[in-house]
């Protein structure tokens, strides 16, 4: 069986994500920050890992993609997963009854609308959604309530207050499968791919690589500038793009290999919206 480390515990978006793109076949490694996950990979104590990228709503996590970039992680694959948070508690109470909730910042964030309705309760940031769900479990918290994944409240034997209580219903986060060594992914499964790479900084070095891009009939599906610490104000893009044929990016990569500084590829596989 692989060993899967998971940002958060089981019962988490990262756990639900897991199961469904590798199936029952695997053993689960809860690790309660991205660091930790990271290290698990890098230390041999898990396999592969599933770590979130990016939010429809929050946007890129930032900080993941430096973890990454600096542990020379490699992506395999990736899942695009829509978000329900639910409002959970222990069996009986009501909404009425709640004083507090605590989640992880994102999906408060993410549920900020809901709770204009209820400002006597208190929102408490914490490091994990399924782990605020088996907290109350375990500790029986009365008047404490949790955002979580539906599965949460089935594994800790919680009540579900109140369902969909998202802001936007359509929310969708990505995530991305890790390994330390390079994947074969074979050619032929291989339609996306993610690239980091730095400019000089003058006018137009951006635009032309974006046009290398668009004529080689890639199509940029994200960019993400981040600073690079030891050098003030220069930065390092990463982008994500997708195409039809290996030959074009193949093609686009080559070019860009002269163009750029220090082209990374942090992974090439199958588009997970294909």
């Amino acid at each position: 069986m692989k060993k899967i480390a998971i940002q958060g515990i089981q019962g988490s978006n990262h756990h639900i994500v897991a199961k469904k793109y590798y199936g029952k076949d695997i053993t689960i490694n809860e690790c309660l920050s991205f660091d930790i996950l990271s290290n698990s990979l890098l230390c041999s104590t898990s396999d592969e890992a599933v770590m979130a990228i990016e939010n429809t709503i929050a946007g890129s996590i930032i900080p993941n993609y430096a973890l990454i970039d600096k542990n020379n992680l490699h992506i395999s694959g990736e899942y695009y997963l829509p978000i329900h948070h639910h409002l959970m508690a222990l069996p009986g109470q009501k909404i009425e009854d709640i004083k507090e909730v605590c989640s992880h910042p994102m999906a408060l964030l993410q549920c900020k609308e809901f709770f204009k309705k209820y400002p006597s309760i208190k929102l408490v940031e914490d490091v994990d959604t399924s782990a605020v769900a088996k907290t109350i479990s375990e500790e029986k918290l009365q008047g404490v309530a949790a955002i979580a994944p539906k599965i949460a409240a089935e594994i800790f034997n919680l009540e579900i207050i109140e369902d969909e209580i998202q802001t936007i219903k359509n929310n969708e986060t990505r995530f991305v499968v890790l390994q330390t060594e390079k994947p074969e992914n074979g050619v032929e499964n291989i339609n996306k791919a993610s690239l980091r790479f730095e400019l000089d900084h003058k006018r137009g070095s951006l635009a032309t690589v974006l046009n290398v891009m668009s004529d080689c009939k890639l199509n940029l599906t994200k960019i993400q500038s981040l600073p690079i610490i030891e050098t003030p104000w220069k930065y390092a893009f990463f982008i994500d793009v997708t195409f039809n044929t290996y030959e074009d990016y193949k093609k686009a990569k080559a070019i860009l290999e002269i163009m750029a500084n220090n082209l990374k590829v942090l992974g090439e596989y199958k588009n997970g919206r294909a």
